[in-house]
Parts: C-alpha cells; structure tokens; sequence
C-alpha cells in the first residue's frame, strides 16, 4: 500500500518526529512512500536549523531516508526559503535549502495524492 506523508507541522512539534519514524519505518519495512512538506513543515527544509550536539537534527533525519523530499516552493518562499535558483529570480542574497530537499509547485502534491493509495497528514 503506497503511503503519501504530507507534512504540514512546524519542526518544533512532537508530532514532526512522530512522522519521521512513520516514515523511517515504511522505507524500512520496504513499503511504497512518498512525503510532501507544506505549510510550515517547509522550515524542516531551512539548511539554518541549528541544533545542540546532545539533541537529533530533524533535518538530517530526513535527509537519510531514500525518498525524495519536494518542498512546496510558495510556502518556502513565503517562509524565507529558497533554492539558488529562486533566489537569483527574486533578487534574494542567498539561499538556504538543505541538501536533498527540492522546491516544487503544489502540482507535484496533486500527483503524489492521486497515486496513493492513504494520505497521512502530520
């Protein structure tokens, strides 16, 4: 069964974590898996969040999963941010996207819906 996470929590909820290990335990289990971040779960994305040596990155745990990581582009932008190519477009001095996640239209989210067959909203 292909599960869609659409992710819309910010990162400094509980329940962003408890996506991930939903997640982590699809891919490992080797089920169908596809995630969207949207709303403010976009700030996952930020290449900025810093975290103390003693606590997990939550950034970097997604980074690790075998699945791709599209980032709705207009809550990113709305949010502060951006890829390179974006913020050469909007006169932006830099970008800040992590590594391994992409900016999309919500196009991308419309598809990754219709081809799944659960949608779990975090």
């Amino acid at each position: 069964m292909s599960t869609l996470i659409l992710m819309t929590t910010a990162p400094t909820s509980s329940i962003s974590w408890h996506a991930l290990g939903l997640a982590q335990s699809l891919e490992k289990q080797g089920l169908p898996l596809s995630v969207f971040f949207y709303q403010d779960a976009v700030h996952i994305a930020n290449a900025l969040n810093w975290m103390p040596d003693d606590q997990r990155n939550l950034t970097q745990e997604w980074q690790k999963l075998k699945v791709r990581l599209p980032v709705c582009v207009s809550a990113a932008l709305n949010r502060g941010i951006t890829d390179q190519e974006n913020a050469i477009r909007h006169q932006l001095s830099q970008s800040n996207l992590a590594e391994r996640f992409e900016l999309v239209g919500l196009g991308e989210l419309a598809d990754a819906i219709q081809s799944s067959e659960r949608v779990i909203q975090f």
